[in-house]
């Protein structure tokens, strides 16, 4: 999906790691000195996703076949492409540059502007960059965490490198508002309607569950698949015979 569309579904960010995750209490995560804020925001929007998204995406789920619904993943995965192959050039990672241009190439024309994937099939695997990545690339720190109205959870190097982002979206420049605004609901909506059954999998505070699987996933594409500190593990961190009951 585009970055917008990541960015949207920041309210339910951590879903598809979500199996990675502990389970029960957790400890005060350092890299959260701003969780007193970040928790208005994020029951804000808990509200909206409760509400609005959530219900959109059932409904779609319903009505709209799975076959169409991974193409448009699909679509909007291809339109991702751009931002990757701009992103693995800054980080100078022309290896992948070359593989995102080719998947968009490929999909393009012979997946029907992106709806199928033949690059995959090919053997040319999908492996996204975005401005926050390059940021991270160039040395900038990751910062602390915070949760951004409508856009969700993020490291504040993530959310700075979002405009960006944004601005290398070929969606951005679709110029009639109501057709620009369909399209970001539309990948909003079909990637929130991906990602229900995985929501059965929360366990424990809902907050702290996301935001450590956000920050455990980030770190794992900033770091190319390489996993780093653990954010929820604490030196102290007990566990009781109850925490493994079924």
């Amino acid at each position: 999906m585009t970055q917008w569309g990541k960015g949207m579904l920041g309210v339910t960010a951590g879903l598809m790691l979500a199996g990675c995750a502990s389970q029960g209490n957790v400890a005060a995560n350092p890299q959260d000195p701003w969780e007193g804020f970040n928790r208005k925001v994020f029951a804000f929007n808990q509200v909206l996703d409760r509400y609005a998204i959530k219900p959109a995406a059932q409904g779609y789920n319903f009505i709209t076949p799975q076959p169409v619904q991974k193409g448009v993943g699909n679509f909007f995965s291809n339109l991702g492409e751009v931002s990757t192959i701009l992103n693995s050039a800054l980080q100078w990672k022309w290896g992948n540059a070359g593989v995102a241009s080719g998947r968009f190439l490929m999909n393009t024309t012979l997946g029907l502007a992106g709806f199928l994937d033949p690059a995959t099939d090919f053997g040319l695997t999908e492996h996204e960059e975005d401005f926050g990545q390059t940021l991270a690339a160039w040395g900038v720190g990751e910062g602390p965490y915070v949760v951004l109205p409508l856009l969700g959870g993020r490291t504040l190097r993530h959310a700075g490198g979002l405009p960006a982002d944004w601005y290398v979206d070929p969606v951005t420049y679709v110029e009639e508002d109501s057709t620009r605004y369909g399209i970001r609901a539309l990948d909003v909506i079909n990637y929130r309607a991906s990602v229900l059954d995985e929501e059965a999998l929360i366990q424990g505070d809902r907050y702290s569950f996301l935001r450590d699987t956000y920050l455990q996933r980030r770190r794992f594409e900033v770091n190319d698949g390489e996993t780093g500190k653990d954010p929820f593990a604490t030196d102290d961190f007990d566990f009781e015979s109850g925490d493994f009951a079924e």
